[in-house]
């Protein structure tokens, strides 16, 4: 059979696929650890999961509007208004499959043919997919050393087709989280640019230190009428498989993306908007215990990569390490140095290649403590049996 262009210029999710690998050598038998996922390990709060079995047990479970129930939107724009700081209502919402489907449909409603969209390096492994599959063109900016934005290079990279940026804070890899100067910064340049401003706003509630998260839809109602927010249940609510999230700017963007997802997917999932809905309506305790315990694991794994030598920066958010390998790459590069990691030490991780950055791999920390120390046993294992390659060898 033909298959589309459109679907053939597409790869597979790196991380998807490394998670699927590392499932498959579990069921072998082989005791492996896996890094790779960006899964919290906990179940979702339990009044979530009363909600969604409440909801089946009534037999109601039908189709809901296609931009999800009235009470939802209703909890999320209260959520946005009082966590933004500025006034949301429910037609700025769009309910959605997960956050992943809330910038597929904003990138659809906002991105034309041949549209370039700014994406800051590292970038999660979709960004560049996403925007593809719309038609647009994605341009991948380099970030500073510290994994920071580098806004003399996006400056460079602004041009006449330049129609969107997208902004991931807390980052998926780094945890990198912008802050509010760096946020300031970006939103004159969408202003001075007429920019989109898509906000991937998903590991918002994980920040651990300094500064809390600030969305670029709180600078100013100008700054706002450009800026969608994409954020959903699957990190801070451990709900990745009720595969639930929402869009929210202005009415028109809300409206387009309802549009769209109307002919794709028709409404979000009954049984999981009702256990988000009372996510929303009562803080379940198990957030910031969760919060607390991916801490707690941070402060150790940070400290022992770097006591390996390896160049890894202390996150302020999400829940991943970043760590430069660059050293013991061979011409493989990221990809040989994970494959061989899986095949000699049993541990999972994400070759840096994924999110555009090949020195590095990305490792999850979302999973017991226990793992976490075996796993960096295992890494020293793997560093000290493979000596740092020269730089000649590596280019």
């Amino acid at each position: 059979m033909r298959i589309a262009r459109r679907a053939t210029d597409v790869s597979l999710s790196v991380t998807l696929a490394l998670d699927a690998r590392a499932k498959a050598l579990m069921a072998q038998g082989r005791d492996v650890i896996n890094m790779s996922v960006g899964e919290p390990d906990f179940p979702a709060p339990a009044l979530v999961q009363d909600a969604a079995c409440k909801l089946i047990r009534s037999g109601n479970v039908r189709y809901t509007p296609a931009a999800g129930t009235p009470a939802l939107r209703g909890a999320i724009a209260k959520y946005l208004t009082e966590s933004r700081g500025v006034a949301f209502t429910p037609p700025q919402v769009t309910v959605c499959h997960s956050t992943k489907h809330a910038l597929s449909g904003a990138v659809f409603a906002t991105i034309q043919e041949g549209d370039e969209v700014l994406l800051f390096l590292p970038a999660w492994v979709s960004y560049v997919e996403i925007v593809k599959l719309a038609g647009g063109v994605p341009v991948s900016i380099p970030s500073r050393p510290d994994l920071g934005p580098d806004f003399d290079a996006i400056r460079r990279a602004i041009g006449p087709k330049t129609r969107a940026m997208l902004l991931n804070s807390p980052s998926n890899p780094t945890g990198y989280t912008w802050s509010r100067k760096e946020v300031e910064e970006l939103a004159a340049l969408a202003v001075k640019h007429d920019l989109v401003l898509l906000s991937d706003e998903i590991y918002r509630r994980l920040i651990y230190e300094g500064e809390p998260d600030f969305s670029p839809a709180s600078v100013s109602a100008e700054v706002r009428a450009r800026t969608v927010i994409l954020d959903g249940a699957s990190k801070s609510y451990a709900m990745t498989g009720y595969r639930i999230g929402f869009v929210a700017g202005p009415p028109e963007l809300a409206a387009a993306v309802e549009r769209v997802h109307s002919h794709l997917v028709g409404a979000p999932n009954s049984v999981s908007q009702a256990g988000y809905l009372a996510a929303f309506e009562t803080e379940p305790p198990e957030v910031e215990m969760m919060k607390r315990e991916f801490d707690t694991r941070r402060r150790f794994l940070i400290p022992e990569l770097q006591r390996m030598g390896l160049d890894a920066p202390m996150p302020r958010g999400a829940f991943y390490a970043f760590a430069d390998v660059g050293p013991y790459l061979d011409a493989r590069g990221s990809n040989g140095f994970c494959e061989d990691l899986l095949e000699q030490q049993n541990l999972a991780l994400v070759p840096g290649s994924a999110f555009g950055v090949d020195t590095h791999v990305r490792l999850s920390y979302a999973l017991g403590l226990d793992r976490i120390r075996h796993a960096c046993e295992r890494l020293a294992a793997f560093l000290a049996a493979h000596p740092r390659a020269p730089a000649a060898a590596r280019r």
